[in-house]
């Protein structure tokens, strides 16, 4: 890589930090930036998703305090994404180029919908049950089998595995969005984490790209995270939803 491609890794690693604990979409910056570089997919997939681990690492300790609030919730969201994630990176190293890809746009358009739709779904859902049974603060078994698939998905792939989160917690739970941020958050950098270990047994990498996305998203990370504290709930929603369009539109294209 020259110089000039260096500085473009090097921002592509910041500003995926930063969506990377707002919208959720970091792979939809980082990733086409690496393969413009002249990395091959495969290895430009696999160093993307180490190079962005310190952002989810840093961002999720900018919402520790969140994370501290859920506690059982948060380590539900860990173990569920880290499973889910060894079959993801196997998935990537065994399957043949493009098949998953084939359905991915279409899934994160559905998580999108999901994500748009999801406060008249909830209140449905808040009538229909009992009136004794409270707010849902913990995650079902059928959420975390949703958390499990996007574990597994995050692990693959990961552009709008975000995304998919906050529509997996939104419909699940019933809490904040700013709690539902910062554990999207944490199951990305789970995701990652177990993803990693394998991808530095087995995979093709390449550590200058690694470590230009490393330096840069472990800024990005926190600074995100400031951040998506911050935000509205209506606006963090729709945020989500275009980004995750986008991203959709993107891969179709």
């Amino acid at each position: 890589m020259t110089g000039l491609e260096h500085l473009a890794v090097l921002a592509a690693g910041l500003g995926a930090g930063v969506l990377t604990s707002t919208v959720g979409v970091a792979s939809l910056l980082s990733f086409p930036v690496l393969l413009a570089v002249g990395l091959p997919p495969v290895v430009a997939n696999a160093s993307n998703t180490v190079g962005l681990l310190p952002a989810g690492i840093s961002g999720s300790y900018g919402y520790r305090a969140e994370l501290r609030a859920h506690p059982r919730v948060a380590a539900t969201v860990i173990a569920t994404c880290a499973v889910g994630a060894v079959a993801g990176a196997f998935l990537l190293l065994k399957l043949p180029p493009g098949v998953f890809e084939a359905v991915v746009p279409w899934l994160i358009l559905l998580t999108c919908l999901l994500v748009g739709a999801q406060p008249p779904i909830s209140r449905w859902l808040a009538r229909r049950r009992a009136a004794n049974t409270g707010p849902r603060h913990q995650m079902s078994p059928v959420t975390s089998a949703f958390s499990l698939l996007t574990g597994v998905y995050g692990g693959y792939f990961g552009a709008g595995s975000g995304v998919m989160m906050v529509a997996v917690l939104g419909l699940g739970t019933d809490l904040e969005l700013r709690f539902v941020n910062a554990l999207k958050t944490l199951a990305v950098m789970a995701s990652n984490l177990v993803a990693t270990v394998i991808f530095l047994v087995v995979a093709d990498l390449d550590w200058t790209a690694i470590l230009l996305l490393a330096g840069g998203s472990v800024v990005g990370g926190y600074v995100g995270a400031r951040v998506g504290r911050r935000l509205p709930p209506t606006l963090f929603r729709s945020l989500i939803v275009i980004a995750g369009v986008v991203t959709a539109v993107v891969m179709l294209v």
